[in-house]
């Protein structure tokens, strides 16, 4: 087994995907042969840096990740969020570009890995890596993290596990020589970690002691992916101080009962000599405190923080909870701003739309004073202000709002202007160019499964069957739901057979869809036999 991060306990109830996770991990004939004796037997981890002595592929490791994903893809706590996922690739991708200048990114490692950071609705702090590049980032570590020097230094840490084929190592560590038993394995330990009932489960079986010793990487891989990361942060622009606070907050955490809200202090256990090598890398001129990108950056980082705080427990209680803090009269700073904006956006999520609105206007005021803060995050209150006007099928509004805003190719912007005109009542034709941008965006974002939905509804509207159809099967394809999606394109199919008469834009559309479907096939056809071959 190998250390995937994962969500660490948590409230909710286990998802249809991880109870079919877990009932084939406490199946595995593989796992039950893996004792604590065993554990010990093989746990001969080659020496950093050896990729001689690898023995799963980096092809291997990437299709592993990708059917890891298709079944995370299928909790309803894997979320999408357009703008906390455009904030986060705003750090995400010059870390990725620094790691290729470094050397840390080989080709072959650039070609197979998705390199794709996820959001997961969970208010505990934590984030985790899975095999092939996919990280996962809870939207509590979003909302804790003071600047975003500080949330960079976990996602270049999380980067340098998987660059350095950490993961990949604790397998061969391991001899974990099935695909469908590491598959297994990883989905179940993911379940547990996010379900007391399930880990109690693992317990009576007698093997959750042993399989849980693996979730961690060993304390060299961790101190090796601090060094390493700390020089891809670094290079990538962010200030050297994120990743020393980082670790003085989790320091300061693990100090506290935290009653499950710090799993990363689990996953990644500090140590003295961790974090006094942080400090020690900082050098003589450096200080804490220090961020990059100026105010404009701390403004911005804290409407994020207000955002992921709105969105990562949709209790009641807790939005009322969030409604009801909401700064007063003489607060100011950013700190009052990410109040004032997780309130309004609890309130608009209860439907509560006069205290939205009277939220976000003291979210403008904050920050109307202040033309560094207004140009940092007016254009995402601006965002807010259409999305709570959606909320309230408000859509001629939303549109005309919109309409003010400068030119916004952005795929936020773009998602949000089709919630607009889909809740609007106006003539279909409206719809024509929504239609044209959606299908160009996805010319070189084929697998953006919310753009594909977008415009199955579009589709849907304009009375375009057959490409709603199609649209509706790539989005479960890129979802993860591979049979489900094959199902949708045989729909369409028979759809189109039982018309008495086919347009030019049908046969074009049927045309597509065959060759579609049969590179589905032949992928789902190649994924059973590699299921096979690792049986």
């Amino acid at each position: 087994m190998f250390a995937a991060h994962p969500p660490y306990r948590r409230r909710s109830t286990l998802r249809h995907a991880s109870r079919q996770a877990l009932v084939a991990l406490l199946c595995s004939a593989q796992l039950m042969a893996w004792t604590p004796t065993a554990w010990a037997q093989h746990n001969d981890l080659p020496a950093l840096g050896d990729p001689a002595s690898e023995d799963l592929s980096v092809a291997s490791e990437a299709r592993l990740g990708q059917q890891i994903m298709q079944a995370l893809h299928r909790d309803a706590d894997v979320i999408e969020d357009p703008q906390l996922l455009d904030y986060i690739d705003s750090l995400w991708q010059p870390l990725l570009m620094a790691a290729r200048t470094r050397g840390e990114i080989t080709p072959e490692l650039d070609a197979h890995y998705a390199w794709t950071p996820f959001l997961v609705r969970d208010r505990s702090v934590n984030a985790f890596a899975l095999p092939g590049g996919h990280i996962g980032v809870h939207l509590g570590l979003i909302a804790m993290t003071a600047s975003r020097d500080e949330l960079a230094s976990v996602l270049a840490h999380e980067l340098s596990h998987v660059t350095q084929r950490h993961i990949a190592r604790r397998m061969g560590a391991g001899k974990t020589s099935s695909m469908v038993g590491a598959l297994s394995i990883v989905l179940g330990l993911l379940a547990v970690t996010r379900s007391p009932n399930a880990a109690n489960a693992m317990i009576m079986g007698g093997q959750a002691a042993a399989a849980q010793g693996q979730l961690n990487f060993s304390r060299d891989m961790e101190r090796e992916a601090d060094r390493i990361g700390f020089g891809v942060l670094t290079q990538a622009g962010f200030a050297p101080e994120g990743m020393t606070a980082m670790f003085d907050q989790l320091q300061h955490a693990s100090r506290l009962v935290d009653s499950q809200q710090y799993p990363y202090l689990r996953s990644h256990p500090l140590t003295t000599e961790r974090i006094g090598e942080a400090r020690a890398r900082l050098g003589p001129t450096e200080h804490l405190g220090a961020t990059s990108g100026g105010a404009s950056a701390m403004w911005l980082h804290a409407l994020m923080r207000g955002r992921a705080k709105a969105l990562m427990d949709p209790r009641i209680d807790e939005q009322n909870r969030l409604i009801e803090q909401q700064p007063v009269a003489q607060e100011t700073g950013p700190a009052a701003l990410t109040r004032a904006y997780s309130a309004a956006m609890a309130a608009m999520k209860q439907h509560q739309f006069a205290a939205a609105e009277t939220a976000l206007a003291q979210a403008r005021q904050l920050v109307q004073s202040d033309s560094v803060a207004q140009a940092a995050v007016g254009h995402a209150l601006d965002y807010l202000h259409v999305e709570l006007l959606i909320e309230n099928q408000r859509g001629a509004q939303a549109q005309a709002a919109m309409a003010l805003w400068r030119p916004d190719q952005s795929r936020p912007a773009l998602l949000l202007k089709a919630q607009a005109l889909l809740v609007s009542p106006g003539p279909v034709a409206q719809l024509n160019p929504l239609s044209e941008e959606l299908r160009l965006w996805l010319a070189e974002h084929t697998t953006d499964a919310a753009a594909w939905q977008a415009l199955a509804q579009v589709e849907e509207r304009r009375g375009f069957m057959l490409s709603s159809l199609r649209a509706q099967a790539e989005a479960r394809w890129h979802e993860g739901d591979h049979r489900g999606a094959t199902e949708k394109m045989r729909a369409a199919q028979q759809w189109a057979r039982a018309l008495p008469h086919m347009s030019a834009t049908d046969f074009i559309e049927l045309s597509i869809i065959d060759s579609r479907l049969k590179q589905m096939s032949h992928e789902l056809q190649a994924e059973r036999a590699d299921q096979n071959a690792g049986t």
